[in-house]
């Protein structure tokens, strides 16, 4: 029996059970057709087991459960919030995983669509404990699989415009963290608070800055007005939400500010925002526009490197060490002529590991081709837009061709 582990949400209160409930030997927990009377008679049920499953054959009907249970809360009007609040995920890893799969890959469609259906929610019920949860999601990918997280990031901003806030948000914080816990060495509780920080300080134009992405026009007065007014409206709401942290409210206040010089001198708080202005900006030059193209990564990674007065700017350059010129899920083009994705870091900034797509004649390659570009022959020459990469991947094709690269070679 394949079993696939489901969360305790998905499983519905007052109705039928649409399959079987089972522990991690395979034990009948509940039949088909079991009704669970309340959340209290459900976690007797679970007692102390980490985890429930379902058999893989079974995950059809209760996604149909699931999808059922969602359009019922719309066609009784109930708010985004507790709409939102339903929008845990059935599953608890993939449907095609099974519990002995030790390496489950992160689904990140479905963490930007939390994430933008959390940004939109301004009831305030469910809000911190959803954050919360995100944050988990981010760290454990964060500290499992850093060059994964980058990867699929990079590669979302920069090859659509749909759920722009969500994206944005998640690689301005995955970026920050990094330099944050690998090189500034920040405390913990300083890296969470920069977290939180990078995910909701657009939140009071989530809804603005996804139009603005689509918009043909430049920013209407009005636009500009609410852009301008953005980060101390963004901390009233948080406040009204029951956020009370300081250095998360300080860095949200302070995150557009242009200020440049050394991060000692500066607050706690102010620090933190100083970070997450420089990859607010990256993030920013490398995601597309209806009216411009992204720039190319590398170009926009470069240009934090410096600040408003043209110096070098610490807080970019501890982005850039942390995630390297030439990140995850960026185009390059080699010395070689040919065209590659880079899969992960290397030692040095400039010399990632990279998987060869499109050979030296302009053809794709069947399988990719493992390139090492610290060897002079296959130097990095160039960054390559995500426009002009003619070879089309879905983002779970490369990100499971990252996977095989990184199993196969080992670094």
């Amino acid at each position: 029996m394949n079993l696939v582990p489901v969360t305790t949400d998905s499983i519905l209160v007052g109705q039928p059970l649409p399959c079987a409930l089972l522990d991690q030997n395979g034990v009948l927990l509940a039949s088909p057709g079991f009704m669970v009377g309340s959340r209290q008679e459900l976690e007797v049920m679970v007692g102390k087991r980490s985890q429930i499953y379902i058999d893989a054959d079974q995950t059809e009907n209760l996604r149909r459960s699931y999808v059922n249970r969602l359009n019922n809360l719309v066609l009784e009007d109930k708010s985004l919030g507790q709409i939102a609040e339903v929008q845990v995920s059935p599953y608890d890893a993939r449907p095609s995983k099974s519990v002995d799969t030790d390496n489950d890959a992160a689904d990140w469609l479905y963490l930007q669509h939390q994430a933008h259906a959390l940004l939109r929610d301004q009831q305030g019920d469910t809000f911190l404990p959803r954050l919360e949860r995100l944050q988990n999601d981010l760290e454990r990918e964060t500290l499992r699989n850093p060059d994964g997280a980058l990867f699929a990031l990079i590669h979302l901003s920069g090859s659509e415009i749909r759920h722009y806030s969500a994206t944005h948000a998640m690689l301005v914080c995955v970026m920050c963290c990094l330099a944050a816990r690998d090189v500034l060495r920040w405390p913990a509780a300083h890296v969470r608070a920069l977290s939180s920080a990078a995910l909701t300080m657009n939140i009071s134009m989530t809804e603005l800055q996804d139009r603005l992405a689509a918009q043909k026009e430049p920013p209407n007065p009005a636009q500009l007005k609410l852009i301008h007014s953005h980060a101390p409206r963004s901390v009233d709401l948080l406040q009204q939400m029951g956020v009370s942290d300081v250095l998360w409210l300080e860095a949200v206040l302070n995150h557009s500010a242009k200020s440049p010089g050394p991060l000692a001198p500066r607050s706690d708080g102010q620090r933190l925002a100083r970070l997450i202005q420089r990859a607010d900006m990256f993030a920013a030059r490398m995601s597309p526009r209806v009216t411009r193209a992204p720039e190319a990564p590398g170009v926009a990674m470069q240009s934090c490197y410096f600040d408003e007065n043209k110096q070098i700017d610490e807080a970019g350059a501890a982005l850039i060490k942390a995630v390297g010129i030439y990140s995850p899920g960026t185009y390059v083009k080699l010395s070689s002529q040919e065209v590659a994705v880079v899969v992960k870091r290397g030692l040095n900034t400039t010399m990632p590991k990279v998987a060869v797509l499109i050979n030296r004649h302009g053809m794709p390659t069947g399988e990719p081709i493992v390139r090492d570009t610290s060897q002079a022959e296959y130097r990095i020459t160039s960054s390559v837009p995500f426009r002009e990469v003619k070879v089309t991947h879905t983002l779970e094709r490369l990100m499971s061709l990252t996977r095989q690269v990184m199993a196969e070679r080992p670094w």
